[in-house]
């Protein structure tokens, strides 16, 4: 790997917008499968996360892609990387 190649390290997911009333903020919310220990069945269990949108890009029903950076604020500690459709 050359100097100049920089690999991200941090966490990348991909959400579906639900809120963007806040100022520079979008509400994402994460769904993922789990398994339930008793009975094997996949659960859908889902995750809200505030996320920074610094050009104000995303919409209600936006599917997204974000990754994980350094806190913006109390709950605020995910940065927007694309919008998806």
């Amino acid at each position: 790997m050359q100097a100049s190649e920089s690999v991200s390290t941090a966490r990348t997911v991909i959400g579906k917008v639900v809120s963007d009333k806040m100022n520079k903020t979008i509400v994402v919310r994460v769904e993922r499968l789990k398994k339930d220990p008793k009975y094997g069945k996949f659960v859908k269990k889902s995750t809200k996360l505030h996320v920074h949108d610094e050009n104000e890009t995303a919409e209600i029903g936006n599917t997204v892609k974000i990754e994980e950076t350094k806190p913006y604020s109390k709950s605020k500690c995910w940065k927007l990387v694309e919008v998806i459709s």
